[in-house]
């Protein structure tokens, strides 16, 4: 039975090491941390399947004083490490002309487009669907004139998303509780959620090693290439047939040492817990760019993009301005959880909006799955899947190539590590 070594404990190197064991392989699963305590533990909620489109929209250039100067604003860059940012936003402003757009899109519609129906069969093997919901979602605007909205309505329904346009009668009668403020909203129907992100992790984690998975708490320090791949950890060595990166925004790290120099940023997102108030289905603001999901234990408001690096403290008053805009766009009381609850996790984001997925072009035996930005949850049982078919040779030729490590540039060759 081939050995696999899959490094991350998120969502994305759960779902890779429960579908890789499934498959037959012998897989060990290691973290720093226990599983899913990053950025998979507080994310949204939300399978958005809808978001097809790249974010780096041509519209942000327009708009970006106006986020950075505005003290609410959904985009903050922290002064400290504005120049530290400036290689990837160039890069990110390079993937804005039509024609990158259309290829990003058409990558991000392959990944999207499978991706409900690979959860759906993991939340079966895992014994999970309890903590799925298919209500559907909402974009709302609080614009009069509904021009912005229609203009997206427009472009997603010609990126072939199954949505429809609700002037504010027909979103109240869908949604209530929402303010008076509401003009209209898109109504996306194939899309999904989940009730608690965090047992769902471990509900996935549980599966994997009651069919046999073994789990490794300690710190993947160096990479040394070969056949079998020899991995040194804070805590062992030992020698691997296969290794799968899954590690996030720290895949960079580890990418390096291999000889990649990948401009993957952690770009830092927030969420506050408030009190349930009775939404159906998660709801998002066109132009407040966040988004607020029922779950189990109370409504998640979630959002905000910080730039300020790995390690940087958090600035939780991102996440206590949140339920400023969820009064705005509720009409009924909104209120904190008690006790207040906050979080904050590193989305890893690459400037072209898609993950690094596949097998490396130099080094056998090593895999990637990671940059998954915003999607990391939608994404993450169809990327598995696809490794999975990689490792296995059934993946028609091609099928990644959007996805390739060595887009972002050459390998550099690495001394070996000790």
């Amino acid at each position: 039975m081939q050995q696999v070594t899959v490094v991350g404990a998120g969502v994305v190197g759960l779902c890779t090491a429960f579908f890789l064991q499934h498959s037959g392989y012998s897989v060990l699963l290691m973290d720093a941390r226990q599983p899913a305590e990053g950025c998979s533990k507080g994310n949204a909620g939300h399978f958005a399947t809808e978001q097809v489109f790249p974010l780096a929209d041509p519209s942000l250039l327009r708009q970006l004083p106006a986020l950075l100067l505005q003290a609410n604003s959904p985009l903050k860059i922290r002064a400290s490490y504005l120049l530290q940012s400036l290689p990837w936003f160039c890069r990110f402003i390079g993937n804005m002309t039509p024609a990158k757009q259309q290829a990003l899109q058409a990558a991000l519609s392959q990944l999207n487009g499978s991706s409900i129906a690979s959860w759906q069969k993991l939340a079966t093997l895992c014994q999970s669907q309890d903590l799925f919901r298919y209500h559907g979602a909402l974009l709302v605007s609080e614009q009069p004139n509904q021009q912005s909205l229609q203009q997206q309505y427009q472009k997603y329904r010609m990126a072939g998303i199954d949505v429809s346009l609700l002037d504010a009668a027909e979103t109240m009668a869908l949604e209530p509780l929402l303010a008076n403020s509401i003009s209209g909203s898109l109504n996306f129907t194939e899309v999904a959620h989940t009730v608690d992100p965090w047992l769902l992790c471990q509900r996935i984690f549980a599966a994997f090693k009651a069919a046999g998975g073994q789990w490794l708490q300690s710190t993947l320090v160096a990479i040394n290439p070969g056949t079998p791949v020899q991995l040194v950890t804070s805590t062992s060595s030992f020698s691997t047939g296969h290794l799968v990166i899954c590690a996030g925004a720290h895949s960079a790290a580890l990418t390096t040492q291999l000889g990649w120099r990948i401009p993957l940023e952690a770009e830092r997102g927030y969420h506050l817990m408030a009190q349930d108030v009775g939404l159906n289905r998660p709801v998002s603001s066109l132009e407040r760019k966040f988004i607020m999901t029922p779950m189990q234990n109370g409504l998640r408001l979630a959002g905000t993009a910080e730039f300020s690096g790995l390690d940087a403290a958090p600035d939780f008053r991102r996440a206590h301005l949140l339920i400023d805009h969820a009064r705005s766009l509720l009409s009924a009381t909104v209120k904190p959880a008690e006790p207040v609850t906050v979080w904050f996790g590193n989305r890893p984001s690459l400037p072209d909006s898609l993950p690094v997925l596949g097998s490396c072009p130099v080094h056998s035996g090593i895999h990637y799955n990671f940059g998954h930005q915003h999607l990391g949850l939608t994404q993450a049982a169809y990327s598995a899947e696809l490794i999975t078919q990689s490792l296995r040779g059934n993946l028609p030729r091609g099928k990644l190539d959007p996805f390739r490590i060595e887009r972002f540039g050459q390998y550099r060759r690495q001394k070996m590590q000790a």
